[in-house]
Formats: structure tokens, C-alpha cells, sequence
């Protein structure tokens, strides 16, 4: 079967891709820094009888205009738009890793703007650039392109210290194609946006019913982490996935729309059914 060709929205600003009749409710999909729309394909099949399932192309990937200022509210403030230009009003946000970080500076300014939201393997704070940790973090992710290498080359050792055990071998290969194809300018763009990110003093405001995924050998997001974070939001639902590292959705696909699932039957007995 061809991959499907991406749509784009009235103003050309954004590429995406959805299936599922437009009638239905809106479940909306956000990838992390190495990803893309197409990352999803596999929940947008499994979740379209129910819902108009989207995943959109962050703004400087696919075929989304870039940003001429990239940071977490700049994006936040895209997917506002993103959101009304696709006619998606109330809808159900997954967001992962910065997909996540961006839900949760939407929901900082408009909190009631979705039903329920997502929040897998993020955080709700990245922390200064003079960070041990954050020093660490960003020379391995763009130290060796400083020194010359290309995104395609870069790509399979970044997801292979991403994954966990077990790891579905399609999804990889999938993890590894949509990072080799994300321009260099906008990952590079993607990762400063996040120096400074803290929204921890708003999780407390997080007021809709709120699933938080996290990943038992995930390092980017380490699990006591995630579910501290989820500590803090009054209406959350908590769940941890043994031996999965920071790409659930690749990596355990089954697990990860039977958990989404849970959570949509629970939050809305109406619409869900087994995915």
C-alpha cells in the first residue's frame, strides 16, 4: 500500500496527515523532536472508526513552514492555529516528549481547549543551558552534527539509545527514516527551544482528564519523573510500560493504543470500544 500523501491546511502552513470521517471527534497527534507526522500512522489506523485521528507536522518539519522564532509558547501558539485551520474544536491532544511539552504550554493559556489530553513520555521542565544534564543531553544530540555528520547519519545511534526492550523492528525502522529526513535547521531549532522550558508551577491548572505515559527504561524522560509530574495534576491517570524505552508508540505499538484505549473508554464510554 503507498504512504499517503500529506494534506495540508486552507493557508499552507501546515502538512499533516488524518484519517476518519470529519464528523467524528477530534483526536490529535504531536510527535517529539526526531519524528513527524507519519510516526503515527499506526494509531491513525487503529483509532479512525471512533475519531477524525490527525498528526500534524510540527512547524519546520515535513511540509510545515518553519517558524522565524522557534520556542515551546511559538509552537504552542502554531498548534492553536494548526488546531482551527483543521476545524478540530475540543479535541483529544497526544502529546509526545516536546509534542507534550507543547500541550502543556497550550493548556497554560487556554486550558479548556481540549476534552482530554495525552501527555506521553515528557516533562514538565527541561532546565537551564549550564545544566550538567542538559550539557550532556545536547552535545549528544548535536555535538556530532558539529562535527560534521548528516541527520541520516546521526539517526540510527540516537534511536538506538532511545529504545527499550524488545523493540517492534518496524518501528525503528520507521523511528530512523523520520529522523533522517528532519532538516538539520529545525532539530537544531527544536532542541534550543526547550532551554528554560517550566511549567511545573502549572500542572496544578491542568484541569481536564489527563493520561501520563511513561517508559520504565526511558531516559529521556525517566519514569519517577514522569509520574511525579503526574502527581501534580488532579485528574490524572498514571501508567508505566515495563521495558519500553522513549518511543512507545514505535516500539510497542499493540501496548500503546491498548493503554490510549483504556483511557478514551474510561474518559468517554461512548466513543470508545477495543482498538
Amino acid at each position: 500500500m503507498p504512504d499517503p500523501t500529506p494534506l495540508k491546511t486552507n493557508d499552507g502552513r501546515f502538512s499533516y496527515e488524518a484519517k476518519g470521517a470529519r464528523d467524528l471527534p477530534p483526536l490529535a497527534f504531536l510527535h517529539g523532536i526526531g519524528g513527524g507526522a507519519r510516526v503515527w500512522r499506526g494509531q491513525l489506523d487503529a483509532f479512525s472508526d471512533r475519531y477524525r485521528a490527525i498528526a500534524w507536522d510540527m512547524p519546520g518539519y515535513g511540509g510545515s513552514a518553519p517558524l522565524q522564532s522557534v520556542s515551546i509558547p511559538a509552537l504552542a501558539g502554531a498548534l492553536k492555529d494548526f488546531l482551527l485551520e483543521v476545524g478540530a474544536v475540543k479535541p483529544i491532544l497526544v502529546g509526545h516528549s516536546i509534542g507534550g511539552m507543547i500541550v502543556q504550554q497550550l493548556l497554560a493559556h487556554d486550558p479548556m481547549i481540549a476534552e482530554y489530553v495525552v501527555l506521553a513520555q515528557t516533562s514538565p521542565a527541561f532546565g537551564r543551558s549550564d545544566g550538567d544534564w542538559q550539557k550532556e543531553f545536547l552535545e549528544a544530540r548535536l555535538g556530532p552534527l558539529d562535527r560534521g555528520e548528516t541527520m541520516a547519519s546521526l539517526a540510527p545511534r540516537v534511536v538506538a539509545d532511545l529504545i527499550g526492550d524488545h523493540a517492534d523492528p518496524a518501528g525503528i525502522e520507521l523511528a530512523c527514516a523520520c529522523m533522517a529526513s528532519v532538516p538539520e535547521a529545525s532539530y537544531r531549532a527544536a532542541m534550543m527551544s526547550m532551554l528554560g522550558f517550566d511549567l511545573r508551577k502549572s500542572l496544578g491548572q491542568i484541569c481536564v482528564p489527563t493520561l501520563v505515559i511513561a517508559g520504565a527504561k526511558d531516559k529521556n524522560a525517566p519514569a519517577p519523573m514522569v509520574k511525579k509530574m503526574a502527581s501534580f495534576i488532579r485528574n490524572a491517570t498514571y501508567v508505566e510500560l515495563e521495558g519500553v524505552g522513549h518511543l512507545v508508540a514505535l516500539e510497542q505499538p499493540r501496548e500503546f493504543n491498548a493503554v490510549l484505549d483504556d483511557f478514551l473508554r474510561m474518559a468517554s464510554p461512548a466513543t470508545g470500544s477495543d482498538a
